[in-house]
C-alpha cells in the first residue's frame, strides 16, 4: 500500500502545479507491482487520480483494475483543533473501481474512526475542493460584510455575534486579514481551472478569491487612515506586525495575509518588525522569496511602545492583549481581539 501526500500549488499563473504528484508518481511507476494498492490524498481537481496517476501508473505495463488498485482519499485536518485528530476526522474514500474501493476502505478502517465510502476517485476529489470552496467563499462573505458594515459605522463582531444565537440556518465564518494555508487560498482554483476545460464558469468561486486577496490591502489602508488622523505616514513609521502564522495558535506561514501586509508595507517605506510565538525567523521561502532574514522580537513593554502602529494581524491565544492595548500609541485589529471600543483601537 502507497500513500502519495504532497504539496499540489499554484503556479504564477494560478494554473494548477500537479509536477509533484506527477514526479512522485514516476517514483512508483519504477518499483510497481502486481497487488499493490496507491492512493493519492493531495488535494486536486476531481479527475486527477483517473486521468493524471493512472496513466502514468499504467505506462509501467500494469493495469489498474487489474495488476494494482488505485484510489483517491482527501487529507483533512485542521491544525491547532485539539477536539478532532487524525483518528477521529472522518476518511472520503473513493476508488477508480470497486475492489480499489474495498481495499482503500479496509486500509483506512485500521486506523479511521469512521470511513465514508464514495462512488468513484472523482467523487472523493470533488468532495475535498468542495469542502474547501465552501469555506473561501463563506470567508470572503464575512469579510465583505466587514467593510460594508465599517462604513455604516456598525461593528461586525457584535452583529456576528448576535447572528450566531440563532440555532439553525446561520453558521458562523469570521472575517480577518485574508486567507492562509496550503488549502484554501488555493485549492478553490484548481476546481475554476478544471471547470473552464469543461466549458463552464465559477464565477462565485473567481469573485470569492478577489475579496480575500484583496483584505491585506484593507488592512494596510485603515493602517494608513488611523496614522494620517495622527498627522502620520506610513514612511518612516514604526510598524509591529503581531502575528505571522495564517491562524491561531499554530506555527504555519504558508500562504499567510501577514506577508503581503509586510510587503506592503515596506514598499510604502515603514520600519516593520513582528512577534510571532510561533514562528521564530522569516521568510518562508516559498510564500516570501528573496526577503531578508527576520526574527520574532520578545513582546515587551518597551518594544511596544517603541512602535508608531501595531498591527493584530494573527490572534493567538498566549499573547497579552492588554498589556497591547495599554502601551500601544496605535493597534490595528483585524481579528477583533477587541470588543469594546477603544480611542487606541481601529477595527480593520
Amino acid at each position: 500500500m502507497i500513500v502519495i501526500c504532497v504539496p499540489t500549488p499554484l503556479t504564477a499563473t494560478r494554473d494548477p502545479d500537479l509536477s509533484y504528484v506527477a514526479s512522485t508518481t514516476e517514483q512508483i511507476k519504477k518499483t510497481l507491482r502486481a497487488g499493490q494498492l496507491v492512493v493519492l490524498e493531495s488535494t486536486t481537481y476531481p479527475g486527477t487520480t483517473d486521468e493524471l496517476v493512472r496513466g502514468i501508473l499504467e505506462s509501467s505495463g500494469l493495469r489498474s483494475g487489474r495488476d494494482f488498485y488505485l484510489a483517491f482519499s482527501p487529507e483533512r485536518e485542521d491544525p491547532g483543533n485539539a477536539t478532532y485528530t487524525t483518528t477521529t476526522i472522518p476518511k472520503v474514500v473513493g476508488g477508480c473501481d470497486a475492489d480499489a474501493g474495498d481495499l482503500a476502505e479496509a486500509l483506512y478502517a485500521q486506523i479511521i474512526a469512521r470511513v465514508v465510502r464514495v462512488s468513484s476517485a472523482a467523487a472523493a476529489e470533488a468532495a475535498k475542493i468542495t469542502e474547501n470552496v465552501f469555506r473561501a467563499v463563506n470567508i470572503a462573505l464575512a469579510n465583505e460584510l466587514k467593510v460594508v458594515y465599517e462604513r455604516m459605522g456598525i461593528d461586525v463582531w457584535e452583529v456576528l455575534d448576535a447572528a450566531s444565537t440563532k440555532p439553525f440556518g446561520f453558521m458562523r465564518f469570521n472575517p480577518g486579514p485574508g486567507w492562509g494555508g496550503h488549502c484554501i487560498p488555493l485549492d478553490p482554483f484548481y476546481l475554476s481551472w478544471k471547470a473552464r476545460e469543461h466549458g463552464a464558469d465559477t464565477k462565485f468561486i473567481e469573485l470569492a478569491g478577489e475579496i480575500n486577496r484583496s483584505m491585506p490591502y484593507y488592512v494596510i489602508e485603515r493602517l494608513q487612515a488611523a496614522l494620517n488622523e495622527r498627522r502620520k505616514s506610513v514612511n518612516g513609521s514604526r510598524i509591529l506586525l503581531l502575528g505571522m502564522a495564517y491562524k491561531k495558535d499554530i506555527g504555519d506561514t504558508r500562504e499567510s495575509p501577514a506577508y503581503p501586509i509586510a510587503q506592503r508595507l515596506i514598499e510604502l517605506g515603514a520600519r516593520i518588525c513582528y512577534h510571532d510565538p510561533f514562528v521564530a525567523k522569516l521568510p518562508d521561502t516559498r510564500s516570501w522569496p528573496g526577503h531578508p532574514e527576520f526574527h520574532s522580537q520578545p513582546l515587551t513593554p518597551q518594544l511596544i511602545a517603541s512602535q508608531d502602529a501595531v498591527v493584530i494581524v494573527t490572534d493567538h491565544s498566549n499573547v497579552d492583549y492588554r498589556s497591547v492595548q495599554e502601551h500601544a500609541h496605535l493597534v490595528i485589529d483585524s481579528r477583533g481581539v477587541y470588543r469594546a471600543p477603544h480611542p487606541k483601537v481601529v477595527k480593520a
